[in-house]
Protein backbone atom coordinates (compact mmCIF):
# COMPACT_ATOMS: atom_id res chain seq x y z
CA UNK A 1 0.00 0.00 0.00
CA UNK A 2 2.71 2.37 0.65
CA UNK A 3 4.44 1.72 -2.61
CA UNK A 4 1.06 2.60 -4.12
CA UNK A 5 0.68 5.77 -2.50
CA UNK A 6 4.47 6.77 -2.87
CA UNK A 7 4.21 5.80 -7.10
CA UNK A 8 6.72 3.14 -7.28
CA UNK A 9 3.87 0.13 -7.89
CA UNK A 10 0.43 0.87 -9.67
CA UNK A 11 -1.64 -1.48 -7.87
CA UNK A 12 -2.32 -4.07 -4.84
CA UNK A 13 -5.17 -5.88 -3.19
CA UNK A 14 -6.22 -5.01 -0.03
CA UNK A 15 -8.59 -5.80 2.67
CA UNK A 16 -11.45 -2.88 2.55
CA UNK A 17 -10.27 -1.87 6.24
CA UNK A 18 -7.40 -1.36 5.68
CA UNK A 19 -7.29 1.22 2.08
CA UNK A 20 -10.39 2.83 3.43
CA UNK A 21 -8.44 5.57 5.17
CA UNK A 22 -6.59 6.01 2.41
CA UNK A 23 -9.11 5.96 0.21
CA UNK A 24 -11.36 8.54 1.68
CA UNK A 25 -8.33 10.57 2.00
CA UNK A 26 -7.95 10.34 -1.71
CA UNK A 27 -4.39 8.81 -2.06
CA UNK A 28 -5.77 5.59 -3.30
CA UNK A 29 -8.58 4.68 -5.79
CA UNK A 30 -10.41 1.93 -5.42
CA UNK A 31 -11.04 -0.27 -8.75
CA UNK A 32 -13.09 -3.52 -7.81
CA UNK A 33 -13.79 -5.34 -4.57
CA UNK A 34 -13.22 -9.27 -4.80
CA UNK A 35 -16.23 -10.36 -3.10
CA UNK A 36 -19.10 -11.91 -4.44
CA UNK A 37 -21.35 -8.74 -3.81
CA UNK A 38 -20.17 -4.74 -3.29
CA UNK A 39 -19.31 -4.01 -0.11
CA UNK A 40 -21.02 -1.95 2.10
CA UNK A 41 -18.01 0.52 3.03
CA UNK A 42 -17.82 1.19 -1.00
CA UNK A 43 -20.59 0.45 -2.25
CA UNK A 44 -19.98 2.31 -5.59
CA UNK A 45 -17.06 0.07 -6.25
CA UNK A 46 -18.55 -2.79 -8.70
CA UNK A 47 -17.33 -6.52 -7.91
CA UNK A 48 -14.68 -8.05 -9.75
CA UNK A 49 -17.53 -9.67 -11.54
CA UNK A 50 -18.69 -6.89 -12.61
CA UNK A 51 -15.54 -5.00 -13.39
CA UNK A 52 -15.09 -8.08 -16.29
CA UNK A 53 -12.56 -9.91 -14.32
CA UNK A 54 -14.25 -13.76 -13.93
CA UNK A 55 -13.86 -15.96 -11.04
CA UNK A 56 -11.67 -13.41 -9.34
CA UNK A 57 -13.47 -13.51 -5.75
CA UNK A 58 -11.26 -14.03 -2.72
CA UNK A 59 -12.94 -12.11 0.07
CA UNK A 60 -11.17 -11.89 3.60
CA UNK A 61 -13.12 -13.66 6.13
CA UNK A 62 -13.11 -14.20 9.60
CA UNK A 63 -14.54 -16.96 11.61
CA UNK A 64 -14.14 -18.41 15.26
CA UNK A 65 -13.00 -21.57 15.71
CA UNK A 66 -13.05 -24.16 18.17
CA UNK A 67 -11.50 -27.76 19.39
CA UNK A 68 -12.43 -30.34 17.39
CA UNK A 69 -14.39 -32.12 20.39
CA UNK A 70 -16.04 -29.19 21.83
CA UNK A 71 -19.40 -30.08 22.97
CA UNK A 72 -22.26 -29.43 20.97
CA UNK A 73 -24.30 -27.25 23.26
CA UNK A 74 -20.81 -25.59 24.26
CA UNK A 75 -21.01 -24.70 20.22
CA UNK A 76 -24.37 -23.41 19.83
CA UNK A 77 -24.30 -21.27 22.73
CA UNK A 78 -20.84 -19.25 21.29
CA UNK A 79 -23.23 -19.36 18.03
CA UNK A 80 -26.12 -17.28 19.41
CA UNK A 81 -23.68 -15.35 21.56
CA UNK A 82 -21.69 -13.90 18.28
CA UNK A 83 -25.72 -13.72 16.62
CA UNK A 84 -26.79 -11.92 19.27
CA UNK A 85 -23.06 -9.47 19.38
CA UNK A 86 -23.69 -8.77 15.81
CA UNK A 87 -26.79 -6.86 16.24
CA UNK A 88 -25.44 -4.92 18.63
CA UNK A 89 -25.48 -1.08 17.49
CA UNK A 90 -21.65 -1.16 19.04
CA UNK A 91 -20.71 -4.09 17.38
CA UNK A 92 -22.07 -3.16 13.84
CA UNK A 93 -21.17 0.62 14.08
CA UNK A 94 -17.39 -0.93 14.52
CA UNK A 95 -17.34 -3.33 11.83
CA UNK A 96 -18.78 -0.31 9.38
CA UNK A 97 -15.85 1.94 10.01
CA UNK A 98 -13.56 -0.82 9.55
CA UNK A 99 -15.28 -1.99 6.28
CA UNK A 100 -16.56 -5.31 7.31
CA UNK A 101 -19.66 -6.83 6.21
CA UNK A 102 -20.79 -9.31 8.58
CA UNK A 103 -21.57 -13.11 6.75
CA UNK A 104 -23.17 -14.77 9.95
CA UNK A 105 -23.38 -18.73 9.26
CA UNK A 106 -24.58 -21.77 10.95
CA UNK A 107 -21.69 -24.04 12.49
CA UNK A 108 -22.29 -26.26 9.61
CA UNK A 109 -22.61 -23.48 6.84
CA UNK A 110 -19.48 -21.87 7.95
CA UNK A 111 -17.90 -25.60 8.35
CA UNK A 112 -18.67 -26.05 4.74
CA UNK A 113 -17.39 -22.80 3.86
CA UNK A 114 -13.39 -23.59 5.21
CA UNK A 115 -13.98 -26.49 3.57
CA UNK A 116 -14.53 -24.93 0.36
CA UNK A 117 -11.66 -23.02 1.00
CA UNK A 118 -9.39 -25.55 1.93
CA UNK A 119 -10.42 -27.04 -1.77
CA UNK A 120 -10.34 -23.89 -3.87
CA UNK A 121 -6.56 -22.94 -2.37
CA UNK A 122 -5.69 -26.34 -2.42
CA UNK A 123 -6.15 -26.32 -6.22
CA UNK A 124 -4.34 -23.09 -6.55
CA UNK A 125 -1.38 -24.02 -4.96
CA UNK A 126 -1.57 -27.38 -7.10
CA UNK A 127 -2.36 -25.61 -10.33
CA UNK A 128 0.77 -23.22 -9.49
CA UNK A 129 2.91 -26.20 -9.07
CA UNK A 130 4.05 -24.64 -5.73
CA UNK A 131 5.74 -27.44 -3.37
CA UNK A 132 5.86 -26.78 0.78
CA UNK A 133 10.02 -26.89 1.66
Amino acid sequence: MTEVIAGRMDFFFGPVGLVLPHIQEGQLRALVVNSAKRSSALPDIPTTKEGGIANAEYPIWFGLFLPAKTPREIVERLHAETLKALQSVHVRQKFAALGIDPMPMTPAEFSAHVQKEIATNAALVKAAGLKAH
